[in-house]
């Protein structure tokens, strides 16, 4: 009833898409000041967000990216655009924006989408759902995306403790590095995103 190799197959598959543990020195950069509670409450919200992201797509993928006229190759380049501000916000240091709009913005963006939820990871769904054959494949891949958000919300939880022991300073640089980090991840994303839109319509 339950296919143990299409389960280890699209858990490791999102795992090396999502990474998780890559997750940890952004979440901290855009945690970080934060009380305990709120950060706690961010590493849930952006574990829910990508989720229901990953679920919609899942279920509706296909058929919104036709209704919308989208590319896959469109999706990677507007989400590569999206992070690549972000990135440019922990280089050059966050404005005055309102501090729970913050919170509700990080969690929301770019953590849930789309550093976890982003289009790598929802074309990986949108073809794992498609293959999965009968009720036995679907259930494999529904719970392998859903222990996956598991670890998701658990590796950020706890990353939380890293701050207690870098203090302020070590933040601040790991605001930097998350920064130039995320910038490469974007140019990447946006790279790949153009080269696949002139293959296709090469």
């Amino acid at each position: 009833m339950f296919d143990f190799a299409v389960f280890g197959s699209v858990f490791v598959t999102l795992f090396v898409i999502m990474d998780p543990p890559g997750i940890i020195p952004i979440f901290l950069a855009l945690s970080s000041g934060r009380p305990v509670k709120v950060q706690r409450r961010m590493a849930f919200q952006a574990t829910l967000v990508a989720f229901g992201v990953i679920a919609l797509f899942g279920v509706l993928g296909r058929q919104i990216l036709d209704y919308l006229h989208v590319s896959i190759p469109a999706l990677m380049v507007a989400g590569g655009l999206l992070l690549l501000l972000v990135a440019l916000d922990l280089l050059t240091g966050r404005g005055d924006e309102p501090k729970q709009t913050k919170d509700v913005n990080a969690a929301l963006v770019p953590l849930g989408m789309p550093l976890l939820a982003g289009p790598g990871a929802i074309v990986s769904v949108i073809l794992a759902v498609q293959h999965a054959d009968g009720v036995a494949g679907q259930l494999s891949v529904w719970s392998a995306i859903a222990v996956l958000h598991l670890v998701l919300w658990l590796v950020m939880r706890y990353s939380l403790l890293i701050i207690r022991v870098i203090k302020d300073g070590g933040v601040v640089l790991v605001t930097r590095l998350s920064g130039m980090l995320l910038s490469a991840i974007a140019v990447q994303q946006i790279a790949n995103g153009v080269t696949q839109f002139i293959q296709g319509n090469g």
